[in-house]
C-alpha cells in the first residue's frame, strides 16, 4: 500500500519546482483528482505563508482573474530561508493594490518588494515594515523584475537602464554589487519612480 502523500509533497509532485524551488504559475483548477487534496476550501488553507509550506518555500498568488480575493493560480520563486518569509503587513498590502503599477499604469498590480535580494532584515523578519519597502507592480511588469533580478543575483551585475532606451544606468552606485543590504538601490527595477526623477534632475 503506497503511502498518502502530504500536500507538500502533492504540490511538488504536481508544479515539478526546480533546483531552486522555482515552479510555474499552477492555476486552482488542477486541483481536481488525484490533486484534489489541494484545493483551498477557505482562505489559504494548507498554502498560508505562515504554515509548513510557507516555511519552506517563497511563495506568490494570482488574485487577478476572479473578482473578490480568491487565489486563482499559485506558484513558488525559492526555497523560504527560515528566519524570513514572505508575509506583508494586511494594511501595507491593502494599500499597495489599491494603486496603480508603477511601470504600466495598469490596475490589479501585485505587491513587490522593492529590494529584489529581500535579504533586509526588517523587512523580511516583518519588523516594522514600511510602506516605502514596497510598490505596486503589474503581474508582467513583476515577472520582468523577477528575471532580471535573478539574473543579477548569479552575476553580480545589476541590470542596465540603458537597455530600455534610458540615457543613465543606475541612479545611484555602479553596475556591480555585492550582496549588501543596499545593493538593489539605485537600479531601475528597485524603484522606477524614483529612477525617473534623477532623469529629471539629469
Amino acid at each position: 500500500m503506497s503511502k498518502k502523500l502530504t500536500k507538500i509533497e502533492l504540490w511538488e509532485k504536481l508544479a515539478q519546482p526546480d533546483e531552486n524551488g522555482v515552479t510555474r504559475w499552477v492555476s486552482v483548477d488542477e486541483f481536481v483528482g488525484e490533486y484534489q487534496g489541494l484545493q483551498l476550501l477557505n482562505g489559504a488553507g494548507w498554502s498560508r505563508d505562515d504554515g509548513s509550506f510557507g516555511r519552506k518555500y517563497i511563495i506568490e498568488r494570482d488574485k487577478s482573474i476572479t473578482p473578490g480575493n480568491r487565489t486563482d493560480a499559485i506558484r513558488t520563486v525559492g526555497f523560504s530561508d527560515n528566519k524570513y518569509s514572505s508575509y506583508i503587513d494586511p494594511v501595507i498590502k491593502k494599500a499597495i493594490q489599491s494603486k496603480r503599477c508603477v511601470v504600466l499604469g495598469t490596475s490589479n498590480p501585485e505587491v513587490d518588494h522593492k529590494n529584489g535580494m529581500k535579504n533586509e532584515d526588517r523587512v523580511m523578519q516583518n519588523e516594522g515594515q514600511k510602506m516605502s519597502d514596497f510598490q505596486p507592480l503589474s503581474k508582467a511588469a513583476n515577472d520582468a523584475k523577477r528575471q532580471f533580478c535573478n539574473e543579477c543575483k548569479s552575476t553580480g551585475i545589476r541590470y542596465d537602464a540603458k537597455k530600455l532606451g534610458y540615457p543613465m544606468s543606475y541612479y545611484a552606485g555602479g553596475a556591480e554589487h555585492h550582496f549588501e543590504e543596499n545593493a538593489c538601490v539605485g537600479c531601475y527595477w528597485y524603484d522606477p519612480l524614483e529612477f525617473k526623477k534623477h532623469l529629471k534632475e539629469k
